[in-house]
């Protein structure tokens, strides 16, 4: 079976993003063609499970922007995911700052009318920032899902986060809904 919608699963350094070869399964049985982003500290991060994870994928995994004399080595995106988003990612993405490529594909996803759902991944010290608020606030203006607080992540207390219960099954199924057009609380 060919997939034949494209999802491009942007990850950031969080813990949960050491688990991203079992949600690139997840969404290939639901029949997702997925290409993997990486910030370059989660590419750091995941350095020996690259090649892998490129087997798996059957794309490049990028954590760089091209060159512009490149060709682009993805197809184009149905719908991208951005889990785990750190507070880094959420404010930079917010804010415009687009030094790493994941923040700038989807800086300018926003502008292209690509779908796009973001889950932070930060815990509750970080959320005191006034910032983030205001990024996520931001954001959803944009229309990007944010799927943080009740319905999405919940952050935990410092040193108590559980990456095995990040619930990366609300980003696949945001990424779904986003591409059928339905509210993903839809049966």
């Amino acid at each position: 079976m060919t997939a034949n919608r494209v999802l491009y699963l942007l990850g950031s350094a969080a813990p949960p993003v050491l688990n991203i070869a079992g949600v690139i399964e997840q969404a290939q049985a639901a029949d997702w063609d997925v290409c993997l982003g990486l910030t370059p500290t989660a590419a750091r991060w995941l350095g020996d499970d690259l090649p892998v994870l490129e087997e798996l994928t059957g794309h490049p995994v990028r954590s760089q922007y091209k060159l512009p004399r490149e060709p682009d080595v993805w197809p184009p995106a149905d719908v991208a995911v951005v889990a785990p988003a750190t507070f880094n990612t959420i404010n930079q993405w917010a804010l415009g700052i687009t030094e790493k490529f994941i923040v700038g594909f989807v800086a300018e996803a926003i502008g292209k009318g690509i779908p796009t759902v973001t889950m932070p991944c930060v815990n509750a010290a970080y959320v005191q920032h006034t910032q983030f608020d205001a990024s996520v606030a931001t954001l959803r203006a944009m229309g990007v899902r944010v799927l943080y607080g009740e319905g999405g992540f919940v952050p935990n207390k410092p040193g108590q986060g559980r990456p095995e219960n990040y619930p990366w099954h609300l980003a696949l199924e945001a990424a779904a809904s986003a591409v059928s057009g339905r509210d993903p609380g839809e049966a």
